[in-house]
């Protein structure tokens, strides 16, 4: 609606018949700049491998390794890319009277035979451009791993079919 570029109107002009601030017609939005671009994947990869590293730490550690960087730089860093060190919280261990206590079904059952106890977990895997979501199905006896199965997404299709794959193999008594 408002051309910058044609010279035929000063700024005061199209500002007061579009009742607009006129300082808001001179802003020109700036990208970020390539230190920015270079830095916070620098941060990812210190925080993939130090979880528990704050915006101290971090800038230490950064400049430990040549990368130019202030601690409110980092700050706003891990800020913008909803990064927090994991640091043990108070009254982590006590539950909240609400929630309800799930009982353990195998209290008191030790496996004892191979495809006697079954278990399953569900992990990811960090890769460059994304990740990998890996289940495996484990036996409680011998500590092996029954099937597994990747997947690039983080749904039910690639469980059931890790499942399958196990239960073919063998059928466990729990």
């Amino acid at each position: 609606m408002l051309d910058r570029g044609a010279d035929t109107l000063p700024l005061t002009t199209p500002a007061a018949v579009l009742s607009l601030n006129r300082s808001s017609l001179y802003y020109r939005p700036v990208g970020p700049d390539a230190e920015e671009i270079a830095l916070k994947p620098r941060i990812d990869d210190i925080d993939t491998v130090r979880p528990f590293y704050g915006s101290r730490r971090m800038t230490a550690q950064l400049i430990h390794e040549g990368d130019p960087a202030n601690r409110k730089r980092v700050q706003r860093d891990l800020r913008e890319m909803g990064i927090w060190e994991l640091a043990p919280c108070p009254q982590t261990s006590t539950r909240h009277p609400q929630h309800p206590v799930s009982p353990y079904l195998l209290k008191g059952i030790t496996p004892a035979y191979p495809n006697h106890v079954w278990g399953v977990d569900i992990t990811y895997i960090r890769l460059v451009h994304g990740w990998l979501y890996l289940v495996a199905i484990l036996d409680g006896y011998s500590r092996l791993v029954v099937a597994w199965d990747l997947s690039e997404t983080w749904e039910l299709p690639f469980v059931l079919t890790a499942a399958e794959r196990a239960l073919s193999i063998a059928t466990p008594t729990i």
